[in-house]
């Protein structure tokens, strides 16, 4: 089995975001630092190479996988920012209605640029999100901290 990427790593959550080519992804990115922040009340650190991430859950799956991952995250891409809210689509769906312009896949969001959507509504579905995921993560014996 392929060895996980996404894992807490020492690398510096500013630096990357300061790497961040594209100047419009980059100011949305400095914008998410704050926000996600803000509801989750703890420390960005960086999750894998691209993943500015937000409390952390230690994951067993059925089949025996096992790995750690962010609460919350969010990673500034080329193509557009992607946001792990800690919800799948159809948990949020509600609140999805009023975001504004975006795709979703089975866990993520992605948003070209942060002018597409409403502030307010993001802030939302990150904080309802977070709930969710704690829940979830109650129910199935996952470890969660603040990092």
């Amino acid at each position: 089995m392929a060895e996980t990427k996404t894992k807490l790593t020492k690398a510096s959550v500013k630096d990357f975001i300061a790497a961040v080519e594209n100047d419009t992804r980059r100011a949305d990115a400095e914008v998410l630092l704050k926000l996600f922040a803000k509801v989750s009340g703890w420390k960005a650190q960086m999750f894998g190479p691209t993943i500015v991430g937000f409390g952390k859950y230690v994951y067993t799956y059925d089949t025996g996988h096992s790995g750690e991952a962010p609460m919350l995250g969010f990673s500034p891409r080329a193509a557009n920012l992607v946001i792990y809210g800690g919800s799948y689509p159809e948990q949020i769906a509600p609140i999805l209605k009023k975001l504004g312009k975006h795709k979703v896949s089975k866990a993520c969001i992605y948003i070209n640029k942060l002018a597409d959507v409403d502030m307010a509504v993001l802030e939302k579905l990150l904080a309802v999100g977070l709930v969710n995921f704690k829940k979830t993560a109650k129910e199935k014996g996952w470890p969660v901290s603040g990092t």
